[in-house]
């Protein structure tokens, strides 16, 4: 096979790692707004529970259909539109006074937010070939975790300079910039005129699935059919179990996270800003580990079910740790114990890659939904649930059930997944 003479698809994936990092940034400054909020407004925890959730019941429950939408609008147009209105959604959080404004704005966030991830996997699974798509899923992902890390004391300053208002409306503007730069410059392989024939030789070759030259009305059409074979297969369930696990890990840091540094463990809040960038920097570091690792596996012939599983279930396993933070009252310790956890999410981060090796061709953006509406449930039981558990002011349960599911995630990958291999569609 030639080599390629230009690396356009590196310019997308900078593209979707941007992206990613906006979409975190706009999921995430509620958590950091959240003290300041909960004064002002007078919400107590089980209501701010509610609040942190309300993402997740739109966004769990549209994952099928916006995977499905993601099949079959182009993700340029798509992406933008997205973009647009959950940037406002969030821009108008600053504006309120209302706890059922706010629960209603954070609803339609998850609406917007939807079709997101199942976007992100296609174009992935569009630009790059099978054996670097780890390595790109692993950096894509990242975002979430590298730009929450520098995120965290930017936002906590941002609040501190402009307040829980401001920083909504800063946020929202940002995402409103991106939302035009992607519509410019985002364009599929068969329509990017600057990408070369080398290039798309290249990716389609190694699996990349770059498209036929067939019109749009010659596409293949959605049938019920289809929305079954994304729930008939164990290996299938293994790995939507599994992102639900991974997720309530990933849920607690993302929501009650800052609000357990300032009130159960009494630190400063630009402190905490500060500390609370730390597991997010363990989690970074896990996850272009486990997507390079996993990919260099592959090119030395390594099996699937050593190269992409071995991170999953090590991570699901080092993310059980975080319950050493309850048996500490240094702030090293506890840090090193939430850090360590945090590592293990990122390592387990590239899960992605099994709904590109796994699921029928034909319908990669079903089940990339179907696979992000199973982990996005975690974001409505598990915030809900840790607000209860903390509600007089203890939050050692909250991290024993963290852990729990953790370790149902091990399992989930280690005994239901089985062998890595694509599935052929049951006729």
């Amino acid at each position: 096979m030639r080599k390629p003479e230009t690396r356009k698809r590196y310019n997308i994936l900078a593209m979707i790692f941007v992206t990613v990092v906006i979409n975190y940034l706009d999921r995430t400054n509620i958590s950091v707004a959240a003290f300041a909020l909960r004064q002002e407004l007078g919400i107590d925890t089980v209501q701010m529970g509610y609040v942190f959730s309300a993402f997740g019941w739109f966004y769990a429950c549209l994952q099928i259909p916006g995977g499905i939408v993601a099949d079959k609008i182009k993700s340029r147009v798509l992406y933008a539109f997205l973009l647009t209105f959950w940037s406002i959604a969030t821009l108008l959080q600053g504006l309120i006074n209302s706890f059922i404004v706010l629960l209603g704005l954070r609803a339609s966030i998850g609406v917007f937010e939807a079709p997101s991830y199942p976007i992100n996997n296609l174009v992935v699974s569009r630009w790059f070939p099978e054996k670097e798509r780890a390595s790109a899923i692993g950096i894509y992902t990242s975002g979430q975790f590298l730009g929450l890390a520098f995120l965290m004391p930017i936002l906590t300053l941002i609040q501190n300079a402009l307040g829980w208002r401001g920083l909504f409306v800063v946020s929202g503007i940002i995402g409103l910039v991106w939302a035009a730069i992607w519509y410019i410059f985002y364009r599929d392989p068969r329509d990017h005129k600057s990408v070369s024939e080398s290039e798309l030789e290249y990716i389609e070759k190694g699996g990349g699935l770059v498209g036929s030259k067939v019109k749009d009305n010659e596409k293949k059409k959605f049938a019920w059919d289809d929305f079954k074979q994304a729930f008939i297969y164990r290996k299938l369930w293994g790995i939507y179990l599994g992102q639900f696990c991974l997720g309530a890990t990933t849920m607690f840091f993302l929501t009650w996270f800052p609000t357990y540094l300032v009130e159960f463990r009494g630190l400063d809040f630009i402190k905490s800003g500060y500390l609370a960038s730390l597991p997010f920097l363990a989690a970074f570091v896990g996850v272009l580990l486990s997507g390079f690792t996993s990919d260099f596996l592959i090119k030395k012939g390594v099996s699937n079910e050593i190269s992409r599983k071995a991170p999953i279930i090590i991570g699901m396993l080092l993310s059980t740790c975080i319950i050493g933070a309850n048996y500490t009252d240094d702030t090293f310790f506890i840090i090193l114990f939430l850090a360590i956890a945090f590592f293990g999410t990122g390592l387990a981060s590239i899960a992605w890659v099994f709904v590109s090796l796994i699921a029928p061709k034909e319908n990669l953006g079903l089940v990339g939904g179907a696979f992000n509406f199973i982990g996005g449930l975690s974001g409505i039981v598990i915030p809900i649930v840790i607000g209860y558990l903390v509600k007089d002011g203890d939050f050692s349960p909250a991290l024993i059930f963290i852990a729990a599911i953790a370790f149902l995630g091990f399992f989930s990958y280690t005994f239901l997944v089985g062998k890595v291999e694509r599935i052929v569609p049951k006729k």
